[in-house]
């Protein structure tokens, strides 16, 4: 039931007529990574996980959450992630060790008009984008509850060059602290609250004189499995979702006076798990209700995990041995 994941794409607005707008300096965290089982732990050995996620806005608000006027167009992008754990059997300091990469290929597009004149904005690139690196993550198996907690870093490995209309990387590096909580409120662990949270540091950007401020994201969901079979082999997983993120220091340089953004979505989320094959799938939506100083659309994503478990699990005996025969 395992569902961790993490992207690194950059997500900018540049509307370069539009001055307290341009060039808004959003972080590298997107959110829509979360959800359900935020603090699951993936059993030991190594795991494959693949999330697609679009993000789409046909609406920029400025800085008191109201849709700029005279301006239309969209703005979207396709993120494909593949993300590689391995989690040793033995556990460092009473916590499981699960440090994990995450490789991202982006595809992104950008068509603004600005009605009343004759600007328009066109724009998008595809690509390798940065790669997310977590080389700390440590998690617990508390009695009611997973948690777990992590450092990890962004490089700037997408293309990216001060201006330009086809970047698919941030241009600086990223810091990151994490955390992830996966509580049960059932015996059998069926109901589930999730919260999980990342503070993003920012470095200065590639050829500018620019440092984003810092953000604060968390992403929460309160879910309910249903098995799909009296032996449950195959269990479904329906629950609510949502996020929240927030600028919560100022940019450093030619955008330090920039206002600071912020967004809101509630959506839902339904996972397909097969435990005993290690394998969960995965569907979720959720739209933004309120957007500040950025774009205002909505998230879709969707993908699996599958865990190569070492040592691989014994299978339960059917039934009692025979005994042996008596010797004569």
């Amino acid at each position: 039931m395992f569902s961790r994941h993490r992207t690194v794409l950059l997500f900018l607005v540049v509307l370069a007529c539009v001055r307290p707008l341009s060039a808004q300096q959003k972080g590298q965290y997107v959110p829509g990574q979360y959800g359900l089982n935020a603090g699951a732990i993936p059993d030991p050995g190594f795991t494959y996980a693949n999330l697609t996620l679009n993000y789409s806005a046909g609406q920029l608000n400025n800085s008191n959450g109201n849709a700029v006027p005279g301006i239309t167009g969209t703005y979207s992008f396709w993120v494909n992630e593949n993300l590689f754990y391995y989690v040793p059997k033995h556990k460092f300091l009473g916590a499981y060790y699960f440090p994990y990469i995450v490789i991202p290929v982006a595809n992104g597009s950008l068509v603004a008009d600005i009605v009343g004149t004759n600007l328009s904005a066109n724009g998008g690139g595809q690509g390798l984008a940065d790669i997310y690196v977590q080389p700390i993550n440590l998690g617990w198996h508390l009695k009611r509850a997973d948690v777990a907690i992590g450092y990890g870093f962004t490089a700037p490995t997408g293309r990216f060059t001060p201006g330009a209309s086809t970047n698919v990387g941030s241009g600086y590096w990223g810091n990151d602290i994490t955390t992830n909580t996966t509580v049960y409120l059932t015996k059998n662990k069926a109901t589930t609250v999730n919260l999980a949270t990342v503070w993003e540091i920012h470095g200065q950007k590639s050829g500018t004189n620019i440092t984003p401020g810092q953000a604060f994201s968390d992403e929460w969901g309160v879910g309910q499995i249903v098995p799909l079979k009296k032996d449950f082999t195959r269990l479904l997983q329906l629950g609510v979702i949502g996020y929240d993120q927030w600028q919560v220091t100022a940019n450093s340089g030619t955008t330090q006076n920039f206002p600071y953004y912020s967004s809101h979505a509630v959506g839902f989320q339904a996972n397909f798990i097969l435990p005993a094959k290690a394998i969960n799938t995965f569907f979720k939506y959720e739209d933004e209700f309120s957007a500040k100083a950025r774009p205002e659309g909505r998230v879709l994503v969707f993908g699996f995990s599958w865990t190569l478990r070492i040592p691989k699990p014994q299978p339960p005996p059917s039934a009692a041995p025979a005994a042996a025969p008596a010797k004569r």
